[in-house]
């Protein structure tokens, strides 16, 4: 059954320029094929005296036809799942403290649990849970930072007790609520320098992690840095009993910049805003030899408009390679900055490709 609103002829060139904003108002089927699809489709154009045009996927499967396996017409339409998931993520900005499982939110989306996870990742970088999490998270901060009590603090962000923090703390606050509130002071961080492809390279770990991973000249210029981001910590030089873990960072991370080991599974302890670590987030997500531009990671994160922050993300990594901050580049092409080097920056991309192709 053709379309009744629309005429064949309009539905056709909808279909030649691949019209995204079509899609979902009809599909087209490929007679010959047996496959109807999207208006968007990119497979390759059937002749069209063997096309036929439907209304719903009902009609098309009743003609006999199949889903394309490529643009998969039986599924939500790109742009309107893309909205629909990035609505969720406002909800949840608005009220973080507010309890949601995931079952509530596909519900309220229209969608399976199962679906609505997998698309929410895609799209923002994270999980519904982690992507609510971080919420919590930055409403923890702000309360901190305006000296409410801890106790306050953690209500207010909807955590419902102190043990859940603590929980989240390693990867999220960076540092427990106390800690936070009183700018790291009391805080021990353990710090050892080594060589590397790319010159010195110095860490610095505390009990839950790396906090820092930095290429610099010399080991006082790199020590300087650390106090200077670090000040209200207590450093000091990597005692003997960490020696054989930190020699075995350093061989895993001289393999990785060899091409040899493309994964790093390093402990991490990342400070940083909510918006920072949904950005670090999303760039350990990046795959080995792959680069995204900032206006990409700005989109996938669902601040399309954020590319500059973005940007300033990147630059205010302390974690070189673990967060891969290196793998973002100019729309243009262009590798655009890296603190540690435009050198260092393309031979990391260089031999990430070469070793991809392997």
């Amino acid at each position: 059954m053709s379309t009744p609103i629309l005429n064949e002829e309009d539905l056709w060139n909808a279909v030649q320029s691949r019209d995204a904003s079509r899609d979902g108002e009809f599909f087209y089927g490929v007679m010959t094929t047996g496959v109807y699809c999207r208006p968007s489709c990119n497979s390759r154009r059937a002749l069209r005296k063997n096309v036929r045009f439907f209304a719903s996927t009902e009609d098309a499967e009743r003609a006999g036809l199949r889903p394309c396996k490529r643009c998969r017409p039986t599924g939500a339409p790109a742009n309107v799942l893309n909205q629909v998931v990035h609505q969720l993520a406002r909800q949840i900005d608005a009220e973080p403290e507010r309890k949601l499982s995931l079952e509530q939110l596909a519900k309220r989306a229209g969608y399976s649990p199962f679906h609505l996870q997998r698309s929410f990742k895609a799209i923002i970088g994270s999980s519904p849970k982690e992507y609510q999490t971080a919420a919590r998270v930055r409403t923890l901060k702000k309360e901190l930072r305006n000296e409410a009590p801890v106790a306050d603090a953690i209500y207010q962000a909807g955590f419902g007790s102190g043990s859940r923090v603590y929980e989240k703390a390693d990867g999220q606050l960076g540092m427990t609520p106390s800690e936070y509130r009183s700018g790291g002071k009391g805080l021990t961080i353990s710090y050892a320098s080594g060589q590397t492809p790319l010159g010195l390279l110095m860490i610095g770990a505390t009990d839950r992690g790396i906090c820092f991973l930095q290429f610099g000249d010399t080991a006082e210029g790199l020590l300087s840095e650390l106090k200077l981001q670090f000040s209200a910590a207590t450093l000091q030089p990597m005692p003997d009993s960490s020696r054989s873990e930190f020699e075995s960072w350093m061989a895993a991370l001289n393999r990785h910049l060899r091409g040899l080991e493309p994964r790093l599974d390093l402990p991490l302890d990342v400070r940083g805003t909510a918006f920072q670590l949904i950005v670090w987030r999303y760039l350990q997500k990046v795959p080995y030899g792959e680069v995204r531009s900032y206006a990409e990671v700005a989109e996938a994160i669902g601040k399309p408009s954020a590319a500059r922050a973005v940007a300033r993300a990147c630059a205010t990594n302390s974690i070189a390679l673990l967060i891969p901050c290196h793998r973002v580049v100019r729309g243009t092409g262009e590798l655009g900055g890296y603190r540690w080097g435009m050198q260092r920056k393309r031979v990391l991309l260089d031999t990430e490709r070469a070793a991809s192709k392997r």
